[in-house]
């Protein structure tokens, strides 16, 4: 009898044992198997190529001919080991474009690679760059756009069957996809078959997305789609690469805008508690533009710039998705492979070390019955967490180092497939005796990482401030940035002074204007120094002994401005808005119309000079963006020729500096641009004017 009575205390015991040791209840919205895969991949690529790399465009008008789609050297696997090097998980490329250009030989359209001269009409770049990526090790994905400026039928019936059986072909013949990208941009001017005339259409209506996405789903199912508001990740709102301090996973789909092309409302920051997981993507692109232009070789971000964006996208629960445009020979410029090796060394360098492995961790509190212990939050899997009991909310978590350790990384996860419960956070570190803030924030998700100084500490603590539910932390890391010498902020005034400023003050700023790299025998920077008929100026920070040398600044200047007069033909918008703010060498001021229409900006050089190029910086926030345009020179004022036309797209999302470059370099002291069509058809706005040299 009392074996039997010990045998029930047992089984009772461990009863109760195994029900206290049970997960939490999911909170909220949940993530879908195929959205869990997405954002494992965290740091993925863009990759826009088709006739615009060709024309010098961003948007191509859709009249283009096959026949210039020529790259000389395609190379498929050079892009993929390029993207794979640089530490991405997968490519997505602009398999058609808003052009209409297709770069497969599709059944349905003659506007495709197999009427180009590349590979004698019979390439195909989207099977040669799926088999690289294979290859490479890495995924494959797609971006069809819904808008096509070349198709007759865009804007009616049939062409959303045509946009269907391109899909279908995408979707079936080149292999499993990561993602299917759907862009926001539809309507407008375009080409149309040879109409010649604008289009707009309902995008809340007009491409039926559930049955579009229905395709997706049925033969790709693990490919998560985007689009502004998903399905399943959504745009964050710019395309700068930078999601918000607090960037929700979730949002709220009742409201009205919630589809492709509906507004960027609440994107960047997502919304809580929201109807639907859908997390955000951050697009930006290595160069001011999407495609290729010559002209941006120098205006390449530099490893620095690319890790400040990796920790505002991945660091705040976004995936990164970076744009590497292949040039005219079908390869990524060496320009952007050097700041990508630079990025992916400084990326090493950070996350080598993870200096919670093997510490010692306790917490306030655990969830009874054991299996979600405080060491669960330091063991690197991703699918273990620690978690307390259902009543505690606001918890605490201590890693001891045992020894003073610099910290400035922090690196936080949620446990994913418990939905987003942590709603704030501090983390504090042990110094002079006591607890000192290092770091705060709101939502964690799928990684929150906290950068901040270089600190010297022995122990570091999280503390839960605030949670819907019960944390589950899966990951609490420290890490250490090494140190480094930040390039220098190179500026030059109306006069065409350049002056450099470091942050290292013990060490020697090194510059060049030749393009040449800067070395330790560069001339050393000691005042402003002139740069009248502008140039590029390249800068870096050098330390004697073992200090070490800095990454390079690189800046593109035009001719200096101190001599110019400028006139327009419509009144300003206010007193505080005068002309002379379109060449104050501060794109932060912006001058704008005070009525909408045409208008001509004309500018006297005070001399003669061989003009090869117009610079037109538009509006940060995109409103009034001139989004066509014409330049005419002369050099009595009286007599004028027209030696460009233009059209910018994608102003309102990537409001970066537009070059036109104009017929012949010609001889002018009057410069003119007439401006014939802006955003919206606002009252234009011109945050700055250059000119250049060829």
């Amino acid at each position: 009898m009392l074996r039997f009575n010990s045998l029930v205390v047992y089984c009772l015991v461990a009863t109760a044992l195994a029900v206290a040791a049970q997960p939490p209840a999911p909170y909220g919205p949940l993530p879908s198997p195929r959205q869990l895969a997405w954002h494992e991949m965290e740091f993925y690529g863009f990759v826009h190529f088709t006739v615009n790399t060709f024309t010098d465009r961003e948007w191509g008008y859709g009249d283009e001919s096959p026949a210039i789609f020529n790259p000389t050297d395609f190379d498929a696997d050079q892009i993929a080991r390029t993207a794979r090097d640089a530490g991405m998980r997968g490519l997505i490329l602009t398999a058609k474009h808003h052009d209409g250009f297709c770069l497969w030989p599709s059944r349905y359209t003659e506007h495709s690679v197999k009427h180009a001269p590349w590979r004698g009409g019979r390439g195909d770049v989207v099977r040669e760059m799926a088999e690289a990526c294979r290859r490479a090790g890495i995924k494959f994905g797609v971006y069809l756009s819904p808008w096509d400026r070349n198709h007759p039928d865009y804007g009616r019936p049939a062409y959303l069957e045509y946009y269907r059986h391109q899909l279908r072909e995408l979707l079936t013949n080149y292999g499993p996809l990561f993602t299917v990208w759907f862009d926001g941009a539809n309507g407008g001017d375009g080409f149309y078959g040879g109409a010649n005339e604008r289009r707009n259409i309902d995008n809340r209506t007009y491409y039926d997305w559930p049955g579009t996405w229905a395709i997706v789903r049925e033969l790709q199912p693990m490919a998560s789609m985007f689009s502004d508001a998903g399905p399943d990740f959504r745009w964050v709102g710019n395309e700068q690469g930078i999601a918000g301090e607090t960037c929700w996973a979730t949002l709220d789909m009742t409201k009205p805008n919630r589809y492709p092309g509906g507004g960027s409302a609440g994107l960047n920051s997502g919304e809580r508690p929201g109807t639907q997981w859908l997390p955000a993507e951050c697009d930006v692109s290595i160069r001011p533009g999407w495609f290729y232009h010559a002209g941006e070789d120098e205006a390449v971000k530099s490893p620095a710039q690319l890790l400040d964006i990796y920790f505002k996208s991945v660091g705040r629960g976004a995936c990164l998705n970076l744009n590497l445009p292949p040039d005219r020979r079908g390869r990524i410029h060496e320009n952007d492979v050097r700041a990508l090796r630079g990025f992916r060394r400084l990326l090493d360098e950070t996350f080598a070390v993870n200096l919670a492995r093997g510490a010692r961790v306790t917490a306030s509190h655990e969830r009874p019955g054991g299996g979600f212990t405080a060491a669960r939050a330091v063991d690197g899997d991703r699918a273990s967490y620690w978690t307390t009991g259902d009543e505690v909310t606001t918890p605490e978590l201590v890693i001891d180092l045992g020894r003073e350790t610099v910290v400035s990384v922090i690196d936080l996860r949620e446990h994913l497939p418990l939905g987003q419960r942590v709603e704030a956070f501090t983390v504090e570190t042990w110094r002079g005796g006591g607890w000192v803030e290092f770091g705060s924030g709101t939502s964690i998700g799928n990684r929150r990482l906290l950068r901040g100084p270089r600190t010297l500490t022995t122990r570091v603590r999280l503390r839960i401030t605030r949670a819907a539910a019960a944390p589950a932390i899966a990951e609490f890391g420290l890490y250490a940035e090494p140190l480094r010498l930040d390039p220098p902020a190179i500026v030059r005034n109306r006069q065409g002074m350049v002056a450099l400023h470091a942050s290292t003050a013990a060490a020697d700023v090194r510059y060049t204007t030749d393009g040449s790299e800067p070395t330790a025998a560069a001339a050393v920077y000691a005042a402003p120094f002139p740069l009248p008929r502008g140039g590029v100026v390249k800068a870096r920070v050098i330390a004697g002994g073992e200090g070490g040398v800095g990454e390079v600044a690189v800046r593109r200047f035009g001719f200096t401005k101190g001599r110019w007069k400028i006139q327009t033909s419509v009144a300003d918008a206010s007193r505080k808005n005068p002309a002379r703010q379109m060449i104050d060498e501060a794109p932060a001021t912006v001058w704008r119309a005070a009525a909408p229409g045409p208008l001509e900006v004309t500018l006297d050089l005070g001399e003669a000079a061989s003009v090869g190029s117009l610079e037109y910086q538009p509006p940060a926030d995109g409103i009034g963006a001139v989004d066509r345009c014409e330049v005419r020179v002369s050099l009595d004022g009286r007599n004028w020729s027209t030696v460009a036309r233009g059209e910018f797209g994608n102003l309102q999302a990537n409001p970066v500096a537009q070059t036109l470059t104009l017929s012949g370099s010609p001889q002018a002291r009057f410069v003119r641009l007439v401006v014939l069509h802006t955003l919206a058809d606002a009252p234009a706005a011109i945050a700055e004017l250059g000119l250049a040299g060829r």
